[in-house]
């Protein structure tokens, strides 16, 4: 993955430490948030309000930070309120790209060829990784935000009594216990694959990938007699950690040597898996051909052939094999 740099492109690899070997992933800088009213959120400055067809959603296909924000939008009845589009899944030259391909819609908010265009329309000297998802305000023509956790939130809200359905994802009474298990999980589990994935020492990668299955044993045990994570109902967490756990046999487990245990090995996580596969609109947003492809043909440094190997199949059956 490349970068910016003062807003001009740079496709050189720049996510490790050099002494450790460890990845290193960026704070998202882009951090406002869309509200009923249009006052500030959590973070950012205010002046977004939630308005049906003033946004769309930009988004990877294989990315399970940007999966997150097309789960909340699927889940919530947003299919209307807020567009989509979607990038290519070959990550190459000049990063995300809209060139033609099978589910790739193009941009028609500024005709951008790459994605890093669109960071720099709204930043022109914009320094940083350009990431996937984006949420982009089509009135005023800039970026409200690129964090997918602040995205699933805000999706799960804003658009309440404004065109979303009544499902609450981030219930009150609930909220501090979900916050704890998003960290815990965020940081062992949906970037803990990343950085046994792209670690560049075998210090850096055993750091990584034990406490990866300690967070799969643990989460395993406690789905026990359980549905969900937490309050037995779904929530946030659940959708943060299913869209790692779907991709997870297919490709981290083979590309990123996460291979202790399977996803497929674990009864409760499995279970939960598919359940979540079986919810509304969720079968729509996976595409096994994107995520595959994406990861052993884009990963030059881990795969340097683009070989996209014959197995494992993936848990549950995606609308793209």
């Amino acid at each position: 993955m490349g970068y910016l740099k003062n807003g001009t492109w740079h496709d050189e690899w720049a996510h490790n430490d050099e002494n450790s070997g460890e990845f290193e992933r960026d704070e998202s800088a882009f951090r406002n948030w869309i509200t009923p009213d249009g006052s500030p959120g959590p973070t950012g400055e205010g002046g977004f309000v939630a308005e049906p067809g003033r946004y769309r959603l930009y988004i990877s296909l294989a990315c399970p930070w940007a999966h997150r924000a097309n789960a909340a939008r699927h889940l919530k009845g947003l299919n209307d309120a807020i567009e989509l589009s979607v990038v290519h899944w070959l990550m190459k030259d000049g990063g995300w790209s809209f060139r033609e391909g099978e589910c790739v819609t193009g941009d028609p908010a500024i005709g951008a060829v790459h994605l890093h265009q669109l960071y720099t329309h709204a930043k022109p000297d914009y320094s940083g990784h350009v990431t996937v998802p984006v949420l982009w305000d089509i009135e005023r023509e800039t970026i409200v935000n690129n964090e997918s956790a602040d995205i699933l939130r805000m999706l799960g809200s804003a658009f309440d009594g404004g065109g979303a359905n009544d499902l609450d994802l981030y219930p009150e009474g609930l909220r501090d216990e979900i916050d704890a298990l998003n960290d815990r999980v965020y940081d062992a589990v949906n970037n803990g694959v990343y950085k046994a994935g792209f670690a560049t020492t075998q210090a850096a990668y055993d750091k990584a990938v034990k406490p990866l299955f300690a967070m799969l044993d643990e989460l395993e045990k406690r789905l026990e007699g359980k549905d969900w994570l937490v309050g037995n109902r779904l929530t946030e967490a659940d959708i943060r950690l299913w869209t790692t756990l779907i991709r997870f046999d297919p490709v981290y487990h083979t590309h990123f040597k996460c291979n202790i245990r399977r996803i497929a090995d674990y009864t409760n996580l499995s279970a939960l898996t598919r359940r979540m596969m079986r919810l509304d609109g969720m079968a729509e947003t996976v595409n096994f051909r994107h995520i595959r492809h994406h990861y052993y043909e884009s990963h030059e440094r881990i795969n340097p052939h683009g070989i996209v190997p014959a197995g494992p199949d993936p848990l549950v059956p995606g609308t793209v094999p």
